[in-house]
């Protein structure tokens, strides 16, 4: 299959007065065309920064792209000047980020914000461009399309900003989109409706997807493939089938146990396992393997060496020494 995008050695830091926070450190991933790449995780485990280093978003200071690169089509990202890199991103590359009611502007009708984009990217007039936003609310699902045009995003629900904000995306047919925890904060209804929409699109219009949540029923439902993300590392690499059914890092193991299973009654008194302990600092990594304080398979090597990631099988790779 062929790669739209391919992450290598990432490394994303910030610079704060505690010392340097290594948010992305030494990433590599790879999305397929027409794919959806999971990428799952606790908060604060570096899911969001990297997407935000993929669209060049990081915000300098404090944060800066330090090493790597991120080969989308072809091309190296990184190289861009910032005038390719701004026409790039919203036409072949877009992002639906975390909480639609703080992306949107507060102050405009939800039709002028999506017309702006098909302006500046598609050269559309301004009468073309309010029609092919119609066409693009239609496209996701959103009820009265010709009315919603006329409201501000506070006029909306939870479930119709995030519709807006899909349509924003895909307004120019991207080659790729990034998807921030799309279903955040939604209800379960609509939570499935938003999953079906993506689902949908993704094979209507061609857009490969990478969806990032921390919720594991989401990636079972939309991904093929996963990345396990801890303390600004990817600790496993797998398809969602083998994240499911044999997974291998400890933490993947932890992730899974403390996720109730869907159509099991649980035992009398029984409990989720939950893992201990916390993310550690960022920016004050133990030597060795950064999941260690947390590992019920630690190990000596574990406290002293980083482990690399390793492939198990063909498309299976984990950073742990347990498999070394």
């Amino acid at each position: 299959m062929k790669k739209i995008l391919e992450v290598i050695n990432l490394k994303t830091f910030f610079e704060t007065r505690n010392g340097t926070v290594k948010a992305v450190d030494g990433v590599d991933l790879s999305v397929y065309k027409g794919d959806t790449l999971g990428i799952v995780g606790e908060s604060g485990c570096g899911k969001t920064v990297l997407s935000l280093s993929i669209m060049r978003l990081i915000p300098t200071p404090p944060g800066r792209i330090v090493a790597g690169e991120i080969v989308f089509n072809g091309t190296n990202l990184l190289s861009l000047d910032d005038d390719k890199m701004r026409n790039l991103r919203g036409k072949e590359i877009s992002m639906i980020f975390q909480e639609p009611m703080n992306s949107l502007n507060p102050v405009l009708k939800v039709g002028d914000q999506l017309s702006e984009v098909a302006r500046l990217h598609l050269g559309l007039s301004r009468h073309d461009a309010m029609d092919h936003s119609l066409e693009m609310l239609r496209l996701v699902g959103m009820p009265s399309p010709e009315e919603r045009l006329k409201d501000y995003p506070h006029q909306m629900s939870g479930g119709m900003r995030q519709r807006v904000m899909i349509a924003m995306a895909l307004a120019c047919k991207p080659k790729l989109m990034l998807a921030d925890e799309p279903t955040t904060a939604l209800d379960v209804t609509i939570q499935s409706q938003i999953l079906d929409l993506m689902n949908n699109l993704k094979s209507e219009v061609g857009t490969s997807v990478i969806l990032i949540t921390h919720d594991l029923g989401v990636i079972r439902e939309a991904a093929q493939r996963t990345a396990v993300m801890y303390a600004g590392k990817v600790m496993e690499y797998c398809g969602v089938s083998d994240l499911f059914s044999k997974p291998l890092h400890p933490y993947t193991e932890g992730l899974m146990e403390s996720t109730p299973e869907f159509g099991r009654i649980p035992e009398k008194d029984e409990r989720l396992r939950v893992i201990p302990g916390s993310v550690p600092n960022l920016y004050e990594l133990p030597a060795g393997c950064s999941f260690q304080e947390r590992c019920p398979y630690v190990m000596d090597i574990c406290r002293e060496e980083e482990p690399e990631i390793r492939e198990q099988s063909s498309e299976h790779q984990v950073r742990c020494w347990k498999y070394v």
